[in-house]
């Protein structure tokens, strides 16, 4: 017998699960921090690394009581986090100012100035990104900090993504050149790609711009995969968490990464990690790169193979946005969507509310919905944003196919899938596959096998993950509402593609212009 802390930091908590290599999990914890955002600029989103701390010590406390464990039983520590989640720092790992967090969009510009660069420049490190750089990652929110924080550039030491931070926070390590770098969050996030040299050259990011000149080196180190330490529990932090110093750490990661693994993900398996966001999580015995996709790394998901990702920049954040206008939540909203039948709504929905992370990699656009009558309810429009989603994901697993990527299983986990029995056949239909569901929740279970790796407790992930991950729920597709879903799918991708793309010249310049107008119009209220 052996116990173990995973902890997943998401969007607005973080939760600590203690668990048990014989007995599974014996209790979890949550505490939540704030994020901070702004009506005037809602591509804002930052919180702070003091809070997110705070939370993690308060939350490992409460699920050491609840567990009925002392502390001094926990013989690992694995945390996962959002990503890219962006901090810079200055002297002795000190934060220079909050994280940028993976939702905030401002660097929407630097992400377009990258992706023009790197294409005039023929930069291979593109490709592995699906040829679009994102206003989601690392190199475009550093870029934004630096023109906007003019003031602070002198004390400017490194930047970190949050799982790496909080690792090397609990360590104890205040020198940046020894803080481990995820190879997950670098290989997705950053361009680092081991076999083409690392990071992106020098000369490169100086021609994007010259204040990312001696940026590459501040950001060097050690890059791993997370069946590597990134070091021992520090006394200070042992002592705030409840848990036994010199305890491993291993190597982090992104959460959905994780995730994927804790919902029993294998070789060839995807997983729609649906939550605030989707993120889809792929692990493939060979490299495919696929365009629009954002992220093929080795080593990502899985130390010894390929992790693919993509993704869906809003889904219950469109839902939660949808019961708040009108005046309700999704809980009371959802209630009666079980009767609906697939299409019956009359309405098609783009859920481009916070934009498109694949495969448009697009975060200039939103939201659209046809077919509105005078009857429409808000519960109609749930129901078609549920339906979108799900037409969003088979756009992205259209094309990861087409390009040689194979789906052998699709497993729906995060905390969505959970709660929403409506939303797995919907998936299930529209896929024209079965979705398989874990019958409990993985959250923070992936970060629970890292930690048992790190322990020696499991020799492989597949062992640990045959003894810890639940068994699965089964939604089959349903015949008639699959027929119905193909022809909706067919006018998705016709005014996905029609309005998500700027090149198209008449309908790909609406929702960009409608978004400078708005920025315009606020700008000029603000002075």
């Amino acid at each position: 017998m052996a116990v173990v802390a995973g902890v997943d930091f998401g969007t607005l908590s973080v939760r600590v699960s203690l668990v048990d290599s014989d007995r599974g999990l014996l209790a979890s914890a949550v505490a939540e921090y704030p994020l901070h955002r702004k009506r005037e600029d809602p591509e804002f989103a930052t919180q702070s690394h003091a809070d997110h701390m705070k939370a993690l010590a308060s939350a490992a406390r409460e699920a050491v009581k609840k567990a009925g464990v002392a502390g001094d039983q926990v013989c690992s520590i694995a945390l996962d986090t959002t990503g890219s989640s962006v901090i810079p720092i200055g002297k002795n790992l000190q934060p220079l100012d909050d994280y940028y967090l993976w939702c905030d969009h401002r660097a929407k510009a630097e992400a377009a100035e990258i992706t023009e660069a790197a294409r005039r420049e023929k930069l291979e490190a593109i490709e592995w990104c699906g040829g679009v750089y994102s206003s989601e990652w690392g190199f475009s929110k550093l870029l934004h900090w630096l023109r906007h924080n003019p003031g602070k550039r002198g004390e400017f030491v490194s930047a970190f993504e949050h799982c790496d931070m909080v690792a090397a926070t609990l360590c104890g390590i205040t020198d940046a050149k020894k803080v481990k770098r995820s190879v997950c969050a670098m290989g997705h996030k950053w361009m680092w790609n081991a076999s083409l040299g690392g990071l992106p050259p020098e000369d490169f990011l100086v021609t994007v711009d010259p204040l990312l000149t001696g940026v590459r080196e501040k950001l060097h180190g050690e890059y791993a995969t997370s069946d590597h330490l990134a070091g021992h529990l520090s006394a200070e932090w042992a002592e705030q968490l409840g848990l036994k110093a010199g305890i491993p750490i291993p190597v982090g990661a992104f959460d959905a990464h994780w995730d994927a693994i804790g919902a029993g993900c294998r070789s060839e398996d995807i997983v729609n990690v649906v939550g605030t966001s989707t993120c889809i999580i792929g692990i493939t015995p060979s490299v495919k790169l696929v365009p629009g996709v954002c992220g093929v790394v080795q080593g990502s998901v899985h130390p010894k193979r390929t992790g693919i990702e993509a993704g869906l920049s809003a889904v219950g954040d469109i839902f939660q946005a949808i019961a708040t206008r009108a005046g309700t939540d999704v809980k009371t909203l959802s209630e009666g969507l079980k009767n609906y039948r697939a299409g019956q709504t009359g309405l098609l929905r783009l859920t481009w509310d916070n934009g498109d992370r694949t495969v448009l990699v697009n975060p200039n656009l939103r939201g659209v919905t046809f077919g509105w009558n005078l009857q429409t309810t808000a519960q109609d429009e749930l129901f078609a944003a549920i339906e979108g989603t799900a037409l969003h994901t088979r756009v992205i697993l259209d094309r990861m196919e087409q390009n040689g990527v194979t789906v052998r299983r699709v497993i729906n986990a995060g905390g969505i899938p959970q709660k929403s029995d409506v939303l797995n056949q919907v998936y299930a239909s529209v896929l024209g596959r079965p979705v398989l569901v874990p019958a409990g929740s993985v959250v923070s279970l992936g970060s629970a096998i890292f930690a048992f790796l790190a322990a020696g407790v499991f020799p492989t992930i597949e062992q640990a993950q045959d003894k810890i991950c639940p068994k699965y729920r089964t939604f089959e597709p349903d015949p008639s509402s699959k027929r119905t879903y193909d022809k909706l799918y067919a006018l998705f991708s016709k005014v996905y593609f029609a309005f998500g793309q700027p090149e198209t010249r008449e309908f790909g310049s609406v929702l960009p212009e409608l978004i400078r107008l708005s920025e315009s119009e606020q700008a000029k209220s603000a002075n």
